[in-house]
């Protein structure tokens, strides 16, 4: 019987700048795996960004992780598959409603605690954050109801707790290292 290959998730401290997010999907492309979530923002540091991607892989993603560490715009990398974390996913789901079913739609939302984001005449916009099962759970339930678009953000992960995932070391003597952010549409 062949072993199920399992989720990882994967966090990176990367230089903001154009083609970081294109060489690293390429490693995960060149070894044929496939990434099932990626989220990418703004980090706590000025200049860098957080990704947080899921990729199916088996104890080859190891293999994969240490060749991006290697890569000049990646500052830090980890999977934090097998550690303690807080993980959780956005989506958006735009529903068909009508008189008789708005307020079943709306106890839906209510029950995961989910936000009505937009109430037009004829559909409904709702907003949830959660777990990754949470959100499907919500989302099979509002099948039995029209779904005409549907947004899911990806995973983002952290540590649990004061650790940081991706600690700079650095010497009293030495100053911080600064990254530039890149000028993107938010500078203009």
């Amino acid at each position: 019987m062949v072993g199920k290959i399992r989720p990882h998730t994967i966090i990176a401290l990367v230089e903001d700048r154009p083609g970081v997010l294109n060489k690293i999907a390429s490693k995960w492309r060149q070894r044929g795996f496939n990434i099932e979530s990626l989220a990418v923002g703004h980090s706590e540091q000025p200049g860098l960004s957080r990704m947080t991607f899921v990729v199916d892989a088996d104890t080859n993603a190891e293999q994969v992780v240490r060749q991006l560490d290697k890569l000049v715009d990646v500052v830090d990398i980890r999977d934090i598959s097998h550690e303690d974390i807080v993980a959780r996913e956005l989506a958006m789901i735009k529903i068909r409603a009508d008189k008789q079913t708005r307020s079943q739609i709306i106890e839906i939302a209510d029950i995961f605690h989910a936000e009505i984001v937009d109430v037009e005449p004829d559909s409904i916009i709702i907003e949830a954050t959660g777990d990754e099962q949470k959100i499907d759970t919500m989302v099979g339930l509002l099948r039995d109801y029209e779904i005409i678009e549907l947004v899911r953000s990806g995973r983002v992960a952290m540590l649990r707790g004061p650790d940081v995932s991706h600690p700079h070391p650095r010497l009293d003597d030495e100053p911080d290292e600064q990254y530039d952010r890149y000028p993107g549409p938010h500078t203009w």
